[in-house]
């Protein structure tokens, strides 16, 4: 910034300017840099009192043609809770009002908590301060005391973000009155309906447009922008779930187009470059509903250990970064499964076709092509760009038969040693992860069976044979690979982080190990191998669900970021995922990475921190939209069965009661605290358990108990079940 003499002259910038300590910063970014946001925030805390406009500008040296463009930076500072303008339209920090700013965490009670952004205890906000905003927004607010439970209570003094937009909902009549009841119930405000809207009946299902946010004295107004249906027709709940979660599910125009110019197959000029395997016979070994069969596998005996071969489909020939397809792919993050439908990732002529490493045809692919020895060693590793053929999709279960079974009809006769060696390098790499010290997990997946109507017909487990951990450990094998590549050559990625338990946690576990007299290894650090060894001791004893479901719940959730930091789970210093590009976008980052790598450049995606953490938050929703699903597709299952009594086992433990699992049919329902008979109950965070004050019977993690279902709410997807009479007789007292 110059100043002028009045004869027009250019005298420099003033001394208070440039005692801005960012002013080179504005300098560089802008022709005509004004005070930077710090420089303003500095100047109000110099202060120590709010300023009016004229004295702010003033202090800052503002000149007259600048005044426009710097009310302009206030609001921009306002509207991001950086300033607040009190109600003489004087200019303050919020910190020095006694102010926090934060996101707002609804609660279908109609409460909430502010999750402050400067990390500190939440704040309670109570149902009345809660009418002036919704799950989502972003506020200013001041603590005004405790609650009754002596918690920081506050009152929303403004709010700076509106999160919520689209709404979806359930018509409702209210004595003539229609309202829509938003399916996501931490929204805990009815919307008024305006006019000019389509129209849609009592009951529908109906996507509302926001046109009036609530404030002190109104309620959210919006219009009926879609209507969806009826709340029970089949496959109303995922089109809830997409909506619900703000999931892309239609590509935009330019994708499609982009879409249509490719290729049927693979082209000529497309196998420039690339090392031709087509006579290699790699094959797919996927699930029996797969339909994105993103990698193949080959192996041979080599000397005393093997040669493992992972072609995975090269995305990113076909995705160009920057491109229509890019940014769609990046929006959803990830493929979404639901029962019965998938969101993909990419179009299906990419996902489905182009890319799916389909039986019988040539496909473009990157291959880690790896030698390790006899005791499950990586010895060495190359990658490269290939064409590939893929010689036969196969299922775990046929795989599982040809190698387990001795059924050899299960493959193709040509195929089996292939195989073979596949599961002796197997057994190689499963004693290496014991002696890496991975921790190893047992968990039951389901799989939802469904009639005609589109209703579940029944719950099955879905049994893991050495099949699917075949192919598990050799994609670990190419994952790891591709993170030492990338890590060798000081390029860039994402990783798959995994850290371990934090302080806090890990005294919690070790305290409630301690009432089984038993202790985890490894002093203030445990590394995965202290925990492996203590499920392994473990493992036999009859309250062993337990004891590893509280040694999970230690863990923290795995996310993706470029700092890495290890992966504690499987023990190992650095992992990346490399092996599924066409449903998770992390995967096409690394691809494009190692590619850039190989030809001696960089790839460059933007900032690699806000990357990860938006692919994270992408594999979150996806996770959060899948579970509203499969559970209101559970209480549909269950509302014809009211009154049934069933076995099952407490999964957990909370402030308000227990949650069951129940058996065989892998449901899981609530036993309210007050159905859990005529006593106070206290809960035990650390214990996981609920005890009677009086009776001082304990209900802890993993008990069986009896229990009868009263209640499968569709509307908020929750099944209820009381306790059976003889289940609390047989429950007894616990000893501890």
């Amino acid at each position: 910034m110059t100043r002028k003499t009045k004869n027009n002259g250019d005298v420099g910038p003033s001394a208070i300017r440039c005692a801005d300590p960012f002013f080179e910063r504005e300098t560089q970014k802008y022709a005509a840099p004004l005070p930077s946001r710090e420089y303003i925030e500095q100047t109000l805390s110099r202060a120590g009192v709010p300023m009016q406009f004229d004295a702010l500008a003033h202090a800052l040296d503002i000149r007259d043609d600048e005044r426009e463009f710097f009310e302009r930076r206030l609001r921009a500072m306002l509207r991001d809770g950086q300033l607040l303008r009190n109600r003489r339209d004087a200019w303050l920090l919020p910190d020095k009002a006694g102010l926090i700013r934060g996101r707002v965490e609804g609660h279908a009670d109609g409460f909430g908590f502010l999750r402050r952004d400067d990390g500190g205890d939440d704040i309670f906000l109570g149902p009345k301060t809660m009418r002036e905003a919704l799950h989502g927004d972003r506020v200013i607010v001041r603590i005004t005391g405790l609650d009754r439970r002596g918690r920081p209570e506050g009152k929303i003094i403004e709010v700076l973000e509106h999160a919520n937009i689209r709404i979806v909902g359930r018509v409702l009549d209210e004595h003539g009155v229609k309202v829509v009841a938003p399916e996501d119930k931490r929204l805990a405000q009815d919307i008024l309906l305006a006019a000019g809207g389509r129209r849609a009946s009592a009951g529908q299902v109906v996507v509302v447009e926001l046109v009036g946010q609530p404030s002190r004295g109104a309620r959210p107004v919006g219009r009926i922008v879609e209507v969806l249906g009826d709340y029970a027709d089949p496959g109303m709940e995922i089109e809830i779930a997409l909506r619900k979660h703000e999931l892309p599910f239609v590509f935009s125009p330019e994708a499609r187009a982009q879409t249509r110019r490719l290729p049927d197959s693979v082209r000529k000029k497309d196998r420039a470059g690339r090392e031709d395997i087509t006579a290699l016979p790699l094959v797919t070994i996927d699930g029996e509903t797969a339909r994105d069969f993103d990698d193949a596998v080959y192996c041979e005996r080599r000397g005393s250990g093997w040669r493992l071969m992972v072609a995975i489909a090269d995305v990113s020939h076909y995705v160009e970064a920057g491109g229509a397809l890019d940014r769609d792919a990046r929006e959803r993050g990830n493929s979404v499964y639901f029962p019965r439908r998938v969101i993909p990732m990419l179009p299906e002529k990419l996902s489905n076709g182009l890319c799916s490493l389909n039986p019988r045809v040539e496909r473009l692919c990157m291959t880690a092509d790896m030698n390790i020895s006899a005791s499950g060693e990586i010895e060495g590793y190359r990658f490269y760009p290939a064409v590939m053929f893929s010689h036969a999709r196969l299922t775990y279960d046929q795989v599982a038969a040809a190698l387990y079974e001795r059924d050899a009809s299960a493959v193709p006769g040509e195929l089996l040693p292939c195989l073979q060696e596949t599961d002796r390098l197997f057994r190689a790499l499963l004693k290496a992860r014991a002696r890496r010290g991975a921790i190893d997990f047992e968990t039951t997946e389901t799989r939802m069976e469904f009639d005609d109507q589109g209703k579940i017909a029944r719950i099955v487990p879905e049994v893991r044979n050495d099949a699917h951990r075949l192919i598990e450990e050799c994609m670990l094998a190419a994952n790891v690979c591709a993170s030492d590549f990338l890590q060798s050559r000081r390029h860039p990625a994402l990783y798959r982080i995994h850290e371990g338990p934090t302080p806090e946690r890990l005294e919690k576990l070790r305290g409630f190990l301690a009432e089984f007299g038993l202790a985890l290894g490894g002093g203030d650090k445990p590394t995965a191998k202290d925990y492996a060894a203590l499920l392994d001791k473990t493992r036999q004893r009859p309250d062993a669900q337990l004891l590893q479901t509280v040694m999970l719940r230690s863990l923290r959730q795995a996310v993706y970021s470029p700092d890495n930091v290890g992966h504690f789970g499987l023990a190992y210093d650095a992992y990346t995922h490399f092996t599924s590009p066409i449903r998770r976008y992390p995967d096409l980052l690394v691809h494009r990475a190692i590619k850039a790598a190989l030809a001696g450049g960089r790839y460059d995606p933007g900032d690699w921190e806000a990357t990860g953490m938006a692919c994270s938050a992408t594999e979150r929703r996806a996770d959060e939209a899948a579970r509203d699903v499969t559970a209101w597709l559970k209480c549909y299952y269950m509302r014809d069965r009211i009154g049934e009594t069933f076995f099952g086992s407490v999964s957990a433990v909370v402030p308000f009661g227990l949650f069951v699992a129940l058996d065989d049919i892998f449901i899981e329902g609530l036993v309210h605290i007050s159905d859990l008979g005529s006593d106070y109950f206290h809960f035990d965070e650390s214990r996981h358990e609920l005890a009677g004050e009086r009776t001082h019977v304990r209900y802890r993690l993993s008990d069986r108990v009896c229990v009868q279902l009263i209640r499968a709410d569709l509307e908020t997807s929750k099944i209820d079940f009381r306790l059976e009479g003889e289940a609390r007789r047989t429950r007894g007292k616990r000893r501890v």
